[in-house]
This record gives structure tokens, sequence and C-alpha cells, in this order.
């Protein structure tokens, strides 16, 4: 007998159950099963650098998300309150599949791309923002996150100055009290509740 097709094994468990209850599919999400409770528990487990960092704890993709947003703050503070939102947001989707390096995304086919989309779209609905950012916002916010691994690479990861400009481009020049706050690792605890807090201020 033939083996079902790869496709439809997936099709039959293409969903992750949430701790809310919630069930979001990986293939179709729906706006109507995500919560920013999930979001921020999930991303304060999920380890930047695939865990190749300095410290007692990860750094996690929830505090690498609020260090964006604080770059954008810091670079732009006259801009509107939903960029700060989605900037916040813009690594939502790891919650449901992971930090995936980029030299690995690179060997990659458009498959991993397209689930990101898919989702990332999804949380802006659920949250009030476009489910596609205009070019300009998302060249900013692209530009916060680079300036953001800048400082991660340098201050965790182990990677020379001259390197990780050739990488990520310049350092954001943030205040010093900044840096020394959101380059020291959290506990999961911690960057769970001050993801939520800061989400709670930016989308009331």
């Amino acid at each position: 007998m033939a083996k079902p097709a790869i496709a439809s094994d997936l099709s039959t468990r293409a969903w992750q159950r949430m701790l809310s209850g919630r069930r979001l599919d990986l293939l179709d999400p729906s706006p109507l099963d995500i919560e920013i409770a999930d979001i921020a528990h999930g991303l304060a487990r999920v380890a930047r650098w695939n865990g190749q960092t300095n410290g007692a704890h990860i750094f996690s993709v929830a505090q690498h998300t609020l260090l964006v947003e604080a770059v954008v703050r810091e670079q732009m503070p006259r801009i509107d309150v939903k960029v700060r939102l989605a900037a916040l947001l813009h690594d939502a989707p790891e919650y449901v599949i992971g930090d995936m390096i980029s030299p690995f995304k690179a060997v990659l086919d458009g498959a991993y791309k397209a689930v990101e989309k898919r989702l990332l779209s999804a949380i802006h609905i659920r949250f009030g923002l476009p489910p596609v950012l205009g070019a300009e916002i998302t060249q900013q916010i692209k530009a916060a996150d680079r300036g953001a691994a800048y400082l991660e690479a340098t201050l965790l990861a182990g990677f020379a100055e001259a390197e990780a400009k050739r990488l990520f481009g310049r350092d954001p020049a943030l205040p010093p009290g900044t840096v020394q706050d959101y380059l020291t690792p959290w506990s999961a605890a911690k960057a769970e509740k001050r993801f939520l807090a800061r989400f709670k201020a930016l989308h009331g």
C-alpha cells in the first residue's frame, strides 16, 4: 500500500495548542486564536542566538523585541505608537515557530518565510495593525532590529565590533542605562512580565 503524501500528513496536525487553550493553525492562522499572553509566554522562553550568549539566563526573543522597540523609541521619539507596537511584535511569530538563526534561514527555501508572514499578518490583524506594513515602516523596524542585533552580538554573543558592524551595521547609540538594562539577560518570568507591560502601554 502506498504511503500517504507528506502534505496530507502535515495537514492533520498543523496546529499547536497554547496554554490559553487556543489551537493555532500554522497553515491558516486565525486572528481569533491569537492571545498576547501566549505570545509573551512563548517569546520569553525562546533563545536568541541559539542560546550562545553570556549570562545566567538565555537572551530571549521577548527581551530582544523590547530592545528593538527601545531603539525605535530612542531614534524616532515622535513616531506613531502603532509603529512602536509593530516593532514590539516584529518577531511575534517566533512564539510558534521558534527563532531560526539567519545563516540557517539562508539555506532553506521560502516555506519558513511564508509561514512566518502568514502568522505575522494574523497577529497584526488581532491587535489592530495593517496585515502588511508599508515599506517605510518595515525599513524603520528592520534598521532598529539590526541595531539591536549589533548590541547583542558585541555585548552578549562574542562578536568583535568590526565583525558586528560588517554584519549588522552601526551601534544604535542608546543611553548607557538603557543598554545595561536591556542587554542584561532576564529570567523568563521577568521577560514575560515586561513584554506584557510594554504591550499594554502601547496597545491599551
